[in-house]
């Protein structure tokens, strides 16, 4: 338990449960959408069981990515420069942040939004179908950020299981709210575009401290939190 008498643990923590959150508005919108074809007696139900297999979807990623990179033995050696299995999952995996969330910003910044299709769903099973595939989707941007902010895999499971509480809790309002600060959605995309870089470089084998990333996270919160002040004014 030392791990959690660390103030630099409680930053990791707060900042990937922040990011975890923000990044769960798609998810938690899409599970709005197909639960709302459900009839109305089964919508909470279907909403509080999709995000529960969010939760353990994204667990069951997490065992299975850190256990990935902890191939370390190298498979690629040119010269004296070699790449582990490690080396090429967060290098795969800060490419994949970096061309979703450049793809996102750019569809937020031409107004043209992608609609997420959902077929017509008339039953309760099928509409659980359609969210844990979604889920499995949605996970990995999740993950792959988790992966680049904390080496723990502890506070990895922490901030995915309080971020899912959170979420099941005030879904509703989150989503109502992040819609209408868009720029909050921008801000958080623009950081998982840094943790990809990050996440890169690491598997260049160039450590970079993380401690800037929080900094940065918090730094741009805080003024962005003003931003929103000052326009309501």
């Amino acid at each position: 338990m030392e791990i959690f008498l660390s103030i630099d643990t409680w930053i990791a923590l707060l900042t990937l449960t922040f990011l975890e959150i923000v990044l769960g508005i798609d998810n938690i919108i899409f599970i709005s959408i197909v639960a709302g074809k459900l009839p109305l007696h089964q919508q909470r139900k279907a909403r509080l069981l999709g995000l529960s297999l969010a939760l353990i979807v994204r667990i069951l990623l997490l065992f299975g990515i850190t256990w990935l990179i902890g191939l370390t033995q190298p498979v690629i050696e040119v010269y004296d420069f070699s790449l582990s299995w490690r080396d090429i999952i967060l290098m795969l995996g800060g490419l994949f942040l970096i061309a979703k969330s450049t793809s996102e910003i750019h569809h937020k910044v031409e107004g043209d939004e992608h609609a997420t299709e959902v077929k017509k769903v008339t039953a309760f099973g099928n509409a659980i179908v359609q969210i844990v595939l979604l889920d499995i989707i949605f996970s990995f941007d999740s993950i792959l950020t988790a992966v680049g902010l904390t080496n723990e895999i502890k506070l990895m499971i922490i901030a995915v299981i309080v971020s899912i509480i959170v979420m099941m809790i005030f879904a509703k309002a989150i989503s109502n709210f992040i819609n209408k600060q868009p720029t909050l959605q921008v801000l958080a995309l623009s950081f998982l575009i840094l943790i990809g870089f990050m996440l890169i470089i690491e598997g260049l084998h160039y450590h970079v401290p993380k401690g800037y990333i929080y900094f940065a996270v918090f730094f741009s919160l805080i003024v962005e939190i003003i931003n929103i002040k000052v326009r309501k004014k």
